[in-house]
Order: structure tokens, then C-alpha cells, then sequence
């Protein structure tokens, strides 16, 4: 089990020098509205907001690309309906915006938003199952702040990945509270450690034998 303390001592109070800023949602809203660079992502949680300004790099965008073709692969795999989503923003009208790097709507029970490029409206619309966060530059905000918005916006589950360790950290989430676990609920028996060792070998060879070897550890 990894111990988070150890890799986040106080995640909430780091998030701080992490660009977070208080204000009102109306505050939050005039800014988001109009984001510099306009491809900035935003989020709100409980009186804070972040307008995170900063670039994706290929360590960035290469782990994403990896998480998203893992989650899909083992969905189809398993029979589970799947519906992937990336750098969409999903918001609770006057109290809280998040735009993860990845969400996913897992099961055939779900209440999909329309196909459209509205903020998706969750007092209309499900909460995504599976919330991804890729941590290259930004692990005390995705641990800190971004976890507790994730607690109190329903989602199922919480990924966070560390690309400069290579390693996954998730959290199953009930009643607005979360703990970390070994083996994914909603992506049932897949192994969180198994993910991790998949980062890691991506870092030795292609994305494809990665997920070769991955198919064979499944099988």
C-alpha cells in the first residue's frame, strides 16, 4: 500500500502554492468565462478556485493517452459499457467546477450528457464513475483540493498519476469521503499496481507492447 503522507505531507496546504485562489463563484465565473490562454482548465471547490494556466507535455500527454486506451481496453474486454471524455468541464451550478484530464461513464445505467460543447450540468446529468487526474507537474493539487472537489461531485472513483514516479494512486469515494485502494470497484479486479507497472515499462518501450504485454497479464 502506498503511504500518501510520505509523497503529499499536507496536500491541502500545498495546493495553496499551487495557484489556487479564494473568491466567490461569481469571481470564479468572470475568469472562466474569459481564461488566459483560452485553453486554461478550471475548477471551484468550497470558496477556491484554479485557473490552471499550465502547458501539457509530452510526459503529460503520453500517460493520458496510455490511461485512456488501459480503462477503454479493460472496459471492452469486460463486457462494461464505456463512454471516455477528456478536459471536460462537468459543474454544479453556484458551488463547484471541475474539468478532469479523463472522465469515464462506466455501466449501462448511467445518464450520459448530450453530445454537445455545453459544461456539462450535473444537477440535469450523471456524474462521471471514474475521474482521471495526470499529476506531471501538479500531485499536491491533484491530492489535495481536486480530491476533496471530486468527493462532493459524486464520482465513484479517483485516479491520480504521478508521471514523474510512474505510479497510480486511487481512491474509492462513498458518501463524500475517500480512502485509497489496491483494486479498482468500478473496473472490477483491475489491479492499481498492475497500472502503475504499465507507466513504467511505457517508459522503456512503445505504448503498443505496453499494452501487449498488458492483454497477456489479463488473459
Amino acid at each position: 500500500m502506498i503511504d500518501l503522507a510520505t509523497i503529499a505531507p499536507n496536500p491541502i496546504a500545498a495546493s495553496l502554492d499551487e495557484g489556487w485562489l479564494a473568491g466567490s463563484w461569481t469571481d470564479f465565473r468572470q475568469q472562466a468565462d474569459h481564461p488566459e490562454p483560452a485553453a486554461a482548465r478550471c475548477f471551484y471547490h468550497d470558496g477556491w478556485f484554479l485557473i490552471d494556466m499550465s502547458p501539457v507535455g509530452p510526459l503529460h500527454g503520453r500517460d493520458n493517452t496510455l490511461l485512456s486506451a488501459i480503462i477503454l481496453l479493460y472496459a471492452m474486454q469486460q463486457g462494461i459499457r464505456v463512454h471516455g471524455y477528456t478536459n471536460t468541464s462537468f459543474q454544479k451550478p453556484g458551488e463547484r467546477e471541475a474539468q478532469p484530464d479523463i472522465a469515464f461513464y462506466l455501466g449501462a445505467d448511467r445518464r450520459l450528457p448530450p453530445a454537445n460543447n455545453a459544461i456539462v450540468d450535473l444537477d440535469q446529468y450523471a456524474p462521471p464513475t471514474l475521474v482521471i487526474e495526470i499529476a506531471a507537474s501538479s500531485l499536491n493539487t491533484d491530492l489535495g483540493f481536486k480530491r476533496l472537489l471530486y468527493e462532493q461531485l459524486g464520482i465513484q472513483e479517483y485516479w491520480v498519476v504521478d508521471s514523474v514516479q510512474s505510479q497510480v494512486m486511487a481512491f474509492g469515494i462513498d458518501q463524500g469521503r475517500s480512502g485509497m485502494i489496491e483494486t479498482s470497484a468500478v473496473l472490477p479486479n483491475l489491479s492499481i499496481a498492475l497500472v502503475s507497472e504499465s507507466l513504467q515499462r511505457s517508459q522503456q518501450e512503445s505504448q503498443g507492447e505496453t499494452m501487449q504485454w498488458l492483454m497477456q497479464q489479463w488473459t
